[in-house]
Order: structure tokens, then sequence, then C-alpha cells
């Protein structure tokens, strides 16, 4: 199994955007929450961060364990990814 990216992010914020045009450019998969516009995912983008700022990036392992990352931190985010 492939770990799994979620990116909770808003539409005018350029650090969601630089983000998932990483993702792209490494044809990584990726779900996108648009917590602008979905307070359900808003919430839950919260719960797991523990704050509103966006983007937070979650990536799921193959075990199931989940790593938040709060920003656009494009080494962490690599290493996590074994990119």
């Amino acid at each position: 199994m492939a770990k799994k990216v979620q990116i909770y992010s808003t539409s005018s914020c350029h650090y969601c955007k630089a983000a998932k045009e990483f993702f792209n450019l490494h044809h990584l998969a990726y779900e996108d929450y648009n917590v602008g516009l979905d307070a359900t995912r808003r919430q839950e983008m919260v719960d797991k961060s523990g704050q509103m700022s966006v983007p937070v990036i979650v990536i799921t392992d193959e075990e199931g364990e989940e790593s938040i990352i709060v920003g656009f931190d494009k080494p962490t985010i690599s290493g996590f990814l074994g990119l």
C-alpha cells in the first residue's frame, strides 16, 4: 500500500498552491480539501493539527500512522515521502 497524502487548503493560499504543484511535479496523488468552503473538513483539520493555518498536509504511511505537517515544508514532506 502506498502512502496516502491529504492537503487541507484554501483557494487563495499561495503555499497551498505551491504544495499541490510539488505533488503534481512528483506525480503524487493527493486528496485536496478546501477548508474555506467545507466546514466539516475545516473542523477535521483543526482537530488533527490544533490550528487554523493552511496548508495542513497529512501523510499516512503503510501502517496507518499519520504525519501532520503545517505549512509547505518541502524538506519535511520529501523526507516523509522518500523523495
